[in-house]
């Protein structure tokens, strides 16, 4: 029996995809799904095409090389777009407007290990999922505990690793960061990374609960009581970083995987192997989501380069994530009225 489609036009259609998904999500996030989108309501708009049910497959293939020409976009970024065009297909189906399991003929497109590595970032739409599994599953444990400090704060892992129990203000709210060479924690900067770095009440909740119920009472090789602990002390980098690639696992904190990988077979899913999971991400990039975040959300500038620790030269050329676009229409909001 052949399907039924509802006419209804790209546009229509957004509009309905973003109400749906508004009361899930954050307003930065639904600002991405909106930057995404737009470039495929532009190309249906340059194409004549008024009515979804008219995409096929190779109209879709169509819109993957107009997009990658038309942008000059890297594979990695690509990527993002069409990740988002196939969630949005994929709900669409849901309400007879396009072919059911169109949204399986997005062809994805194949990124080498050097375009994973150079881009790789966390963004917020992908960081909000990871965070609400570990705040409802994992409230206040190590794990929790890490994601949630080096996303709020855009922390490099060698200053996480460095911290103090003392060195957190539970009644001022504060994290300072200290560079303590002679004592086994050298920050990355020196002296100049060292920072007080403002925290929000619900960190400092998790922070809280951790340090009563999941921290460890124990002391380093420097006789110092560190923040993040293991049975034996100090959690040292490399523990930090596989938590990390742990926890981002899409298998991990969905239960799912987008690649179709069997849990069984796939290398990605034990302890030694999480750093092969073709998904996942690393704390740095954490903290290039954390520093994109924060800008998309009006922080300004030099705030967000001394709360990161990072030069406004190097943020700008290294860190700052946002395209084009997004700074246009953060500027435009600022000139209203000028």
């Amino acid at each position: 029996m052949q399907q039924e489609l509802e006419p209804i036009t790209p546009e229509r259609a957004k509009e309905m995809y973003l109400d749906a998904r508004k009361h899930e999500v954050s307003e930065s996030t639904l600002s991405g799904y909106h930057y995404r989108l737009k470039h495929f309501i532009r190309w249906c708009d340059e194409k004549g095409i008024d009515n979804m049910n008219d995409l096929t497959g190779r109209k879709l293939q169509e819109f993957r090389t107009w997009r990658r020409d038309d942008g000059d976009l890297k594979p990695v970024t690509l990527e993002g777009n069409l990740d988002a065009l196939r969630v949005f297909i994929r709900w669409c189906e849901s309400f007879n407007a396009v072919p059911e399991g169109l949204h399986e003929k997005i062809i994805m497109p194949t990124l080498s290990k050097e375009d994973e590595q150079s881009e790789s970032i966390l963004t917020a739409e992908e960081a909000e999922p990871v965070l609400e599994y570990l705040r409802r599953f994992e409230y206040a444990s190590r794990s929790h505990t890490i994601l949630e400090l080096l996303w709020h704060t855009g922390m490099r892992l060698g200053a996480i690793q460095s911290l103090d129990r003392d060195d957190y203000d539970d009644e001022k709210e504060v994290l300072t960061v200290h560079h303590r060479p002679e004592r086994g924690t050298p920050l990355k900067n020196g002296h100049e990374g060292e920072r007080h770095v403002a925290l929000s009440a619900d960190v400092c909740s998790v922070l809280d609960a951790y340090i009563e119920h999941n921290r460890h009472d124990v002391t380093d090789e420097e006789g110092r009581e560190p923040l993040l602990t293991t049975s034996r002390g100090r959690m040292v980098g490399s523990s930090i970083r596989d938590t990390v690639y742990e926890v981002t696992r899409p298998c991990y904190y969905t239960g799912d995987c987008p690649k179709g990988r069997d849990p069984d077979e796939c290398e990605g899913t034990h302890y030694d192997g999480y750093s092969k999971c073709p998904l996942n991400v690393s704390p740095h990039a954490i903290r290039r989501g954390s520093i994109t975040h924060h800008l998309s959300e009006d922080v300004p500038e030099k705030v967000v380069s001394d709360r990161m620790n990072v030069g406004q030269d190097v943020l700008d050329k290294h860190y700052d994530k946002r395209s084009a676009e997004q700074k246009v229409e953060q500027r435009r909001g600022y000139l209203e009225g000028v």
